[in-house]
């Protein structure tokens, strides 16, 4: 266990993000914006809000473009270094890229899901008071069906985590777990000693953590998340956007660089920046895409604009909208 005060930053930005296609052809989904700022960026905020000012991510798919947007992290004031995952077999293979890199205990997020965290430092004083192996990031949930599609914790009267299960098909309470979580260095050691799984053919991180806790390190939850949505379908992008616009009290959001016909209206939407919105149309509860240029002359309501087209969410389930 190491006594190291220092703690550094993870994201992991991987993936292909099949699910959200088209949105994903042309730009990794870690990169999507939720109110004009891409989901990594708000995470790389919340890291430099607790002193974390050394950051790792891992990159795969259109890696590129997320080097090129946050370069050297000098913008956000951290130093960003970028691992490549040349094979995407799962979480902890891709938390596993990182070992020859990282020296100190760290916080991880999913590049993927967006959070409304109620206080991360508490994850921070949680695993230092009692010298953890990890502190994962829970939510109490009151529908069952979303544990279900992420994962459940077995709790001793101790408070420590007895078991993970993923994606259970049966729920004993109410904590999901969010894809937050802060490790000590010995989960390396778990996760080359983790197998692939039956189910999804990957090396899945609550089995590593299974094993931690199994090679008897302290592994306890922290109920920090407020709200959290994985973007996963376009609908979800979508719901967080206007979730988001909601929660800053905001009616409407455009960028200062966006270019708007002045007889057009916007109503309780977010425009990216370089954006055009050409004729006198009225745009209501939708998402227009940085540098999209909208040339339509009828009005779009409850919809994602990006340089495919318009993708009309209300109404459509999720494998219609994909």
């Amino acid at each position: 266990m190491t006594e190291s005060k220092k703690i550094v930053g993870v994201i992991l930005a991987a993936g292909k993000g099949s699910r959200i296609k088209p949105l994903n052809l042309k730009c990794p989904k870690p990169l999507l914006p939720i109110c004009n700022k891409p989901i990594m960026e708000y995470q790389i905020e919340e890291m430099k809000s607790l002193g974390i000012n050394e950051v790792f991510i891992v990159i795969g798919y259109l890696g590129e473009k997320i080097k090129k947007y946050f370069g050297a992290g000098k913008k956000l004031g951290v130093k960003i270094t970028y691992v490549r995952q040349k094979e995407r077999l799962g979480i902890a293979h891709a938390v596993g890229q990182l070992e020859p890199y990282i020296k100190d205990p760290f916080l991880l997020f999913l590049g993927d899901i967006f959070y409304v965290a109620k206080d991360l430092r508490r994850m921070i004083t949680l695993f230092n008071k009692n010298k953890a192996g990890a502190v994962l990031a829970v939510k109490k949930e009151e529908n069952p069906e979303l544990i279900k599609r992420n994962f459940s914790l077995v709790l001793g009267k101790d408070n420590k985590v007895k078991r993970v299960i993923e994606k259970p098909r049966y729920t004993t309470n109410n904590l999901k777990g969010c894809g937050i979580y802060l490790f000590d260095l010995a989960i390396f050691d778990a996760i080359r000693n983790t197998p692939r799984t039956a189910m999804r053919d990957e090396y899945e991180i609550t089995n590593a953590i299974q094993l931690l806790i199994d090679y008897g390190h302290k592994v306890y939850p922290a109920d920090v998340v407020e709200w959290d949505m994985n973007i996963t379908f376009a609908k979800d992008l979508w719901e967080c956007n206007l979730s988001q616009l909601k929660f800053l009290k905001e009616r409407k959001m455009i960028d200062s660089t966006a270019r708007i016909n002045e007889k057009a209206k916007i109503i309780g939407s977010v425009i990216g920046p370089g954006a055009v919105i050409k004729n006198a149309i009225k745009i209501t509860n939708s998402i227009v895409l940085p540098e999209v240029n909208v040339a339509t002359n009828k009005n779009i309501a409850d919809s994602i604009v990006d340089r495919q087209g318009i993708i009309r969410i209300k109404g459509l389930k999720n494998d219609q909208i994909c």
